[in-house]
Formats: C-alpha cells, structure tokens, sequence
C-alpha cells in the first residue's frame, strides 16, 4: 500500500497515478459502514482490473472549521488508520491535509483537483459525504461535477439495530464503558496508544505492578472503571486488567488527574518509555473508593479472576 499526503495546492498530475477507484471520507475509526464504503471501492477496483484507493483527511475539518477551540476525541490515530486500510487491502492511501485554503475550494475546484486531477475512475462515498466550500457538494451533485471522467457510487447507511453505525455512536458507548457494543460496531476491538510512564508504583507495593499508559494526545478514553485488556508491547500481546480513573482510594475528589493503569498477567519486564496500545475487551465494573488498602487488594483480586476467566473463554 503506498500512503501519498497530499498539501493544497498539490502539484500531481493524472499521468502521476494508475486509473484509481477511490473511497472517500474521514473514516475515523474505520468502522463496519466505513468498511463498506472502502469494500465498493475495492470490489470496483477488481472488477474493472484498476487501482484502489482512500483519500482521508488530517485533521478532522471541525478542527479547522469551528470559530471556537475544537478537540476531536479521534477514535484511531492516523497510524492507526493506515494499518486498518492495509488490513483491507488498498493500494492507494491519500492523506489530504485539511487547512482553511483547502476548505475555501468550490465543490468543482476540489472535483477537478482532488478526483479528476488525481485520475479517478471511480468515485464511492457515503450517502452523507459532502465536499467542498461549506460542504455544498454532495453525493447529489457529484454526477455534474464530475464532467464525466468518473462513475460514482453512493454507499446507503449501515444499520445495527435500526440505527445509523457512526463514529458518534461509537464515541457514546465507549464514554459509556460499553466497549463490547463498541467493538460489534468497529468489527474490531477498540484500541488506543500511548506511552509507558512513570507512575506513583502503589501497586508494585500491594503486589500488583501496572504499566502506567500516557494515552496519546487526542485519543478518546473510554468511562471510568475497571475492564478486562490486551496491551500490545515489543511485538507481543499480553493479556490484563486496567483501571481508568482517579484513583479515589488514594487521592481527595480535588485532584482530576485521569491515570490508565494496566496489570498484566506472569509479565515482568520493565517497559518504561515503550510505545504500546491498549485493547479493550469488556467493562468488569465502575471505579469505587475502598475503605483500606486491604479492601481494595481483595478487589483487584477478584477483578484479576474475572479478567483471567474472561480471556479463558473469548477471543475478540
């Protein structure tokens, strides 16, 4: 798969690209009705003995377009989505950078630039994709605005239980700890990355060591709360327990420092400074104070059994 980023205004030229049958959208985190997007434009591809491709965009365009201090909880990073799109099988992958002079373009100046210029054969969208200048080119007028160098195909909605698979949905049942329903709607096993940080080593005392995980920038966590985790560390996954929240055996209400903090099982290895994603797999129960050191290592306990079993019986 080759990755081409792209910075308005590009320089390409068709003859810079094979004939190209083109998925676009954000597709933040890549799910079941982003795959089926992606799927058209593949299966397209095949049929006709062309290229495929995704054009996506960095940053989310509300970043950009908002007058006001816009953060975007993503739910994959960039690197994150690339490695969905190769698992998918595309040939082509353009990163778009979104500044305000590209969201300036008129719908037929971003046709003509972005899809003809690039040498698109084939265009596939969502029924909701909108393109250009206040997102006035939709799947509606893509038929003129192509001057008839492409086809197009425009993707229905993806359901699960009569409602709409969205990114927002999916950012709703993870803010609610749901992190199974969440990944039924990725068609994976939610994930976020981050970095192994020094922590206060309280469970390193209590007999529980943790790999304390400054999640990356950005990166949506899900609801506080115990849950049963994979962390992928020096090539590996290993198999855990992580508590997300503050700590509130320790620490007074005031001090809303959010920690991850994840205990794997027969692991020993120091891993301080070490890249790793965390995997959630299901929500074991909410975060609680305890009344005693000896109270709450009987929890954990527990938490670890029920994590233990749970990776006994599924496979995500």
């Amino acid at each position: 798969m080759k990755v081409v980023t792209l910075y308005h205004p590009h320089t390409y030229t068709k003859q810079d690209f094979p004939p190209l049958s083109i998925a676009l959208g954000f597709f933040d985190g890549v799910h079941l009705g982003h795959q089926a997007v992606i799927q058209t434009a593949i299966d397209y591809a095949r049929k006709h003995q062309i290229k495929s491709a995704v054009m996506t965009f960095d940053p989310h365009p509300s970043v950009v377009l908002s007058s006001k201090k816009t953060e975007v909880a993503y739910l994959t990073t960039l690197e994150r989505k690339l490695e969905l799109f190769e698992e998918l099988g595309l040939d082509y992958v353009f990163v778009v950078r979104f500044t305000s002079k590209l969201a300036d373009l008129e719908p037929q100046e971003f046709v003509d630039q972005y899809l003809i210029g690039l040498n698109a054969q084939h265009v596939t969208a969502g029924f909701d994709y909108t393109y250009g200048k206040f997102g006035s080119g939709t799947m509606e007028t893509m038929p003129f605005h192509s001057r008839q160098q492409f086809t197009y195909t425009t993707q229905q909605k993806l359901e699960d239980h009569s409602e709409k698979i969205s990114s927002t949905r999916i950012r709703q049942t993870l803010q609610a700890g749901d992190v199974e329903s969440a990944a039924n709607l990725l068609g994976n096993c939610y994930q976020v990355e981050g970095t192994v940080v020094h922590g206060d080593k309280r469970g390193r005392k209590i007999g529980f060591p943790t790999a304390n995980v400054k999640c990356v920038d950005g990166g949506l966590i899900p609801a506080t709360g115990v849950y049963s985790v994979r962390l992928f560390v020096n090539k590996q996954w290993f198999n855990g327990v992580c508590n997300i929240g503050y700590k509130p055996t320790f620490k007074s209400p005031e001090e809303k420092e959010l920690s991850v903090e994840v205990h794997l099982f027969d692991f020993s290895e120091s891993i301080y400074g070490e890249k790793v994603k965390v995997e959630w797999h299901r929500r074991i129960r909410s975060e609680q104070r305890f009344n005693g050191i000896q109270e709450l290592v009987a929890q954990i306990e527990k938490d670890k059994q029920t994590a233990l079993d749970f990776f006994n019986r599924y496979e995500c």
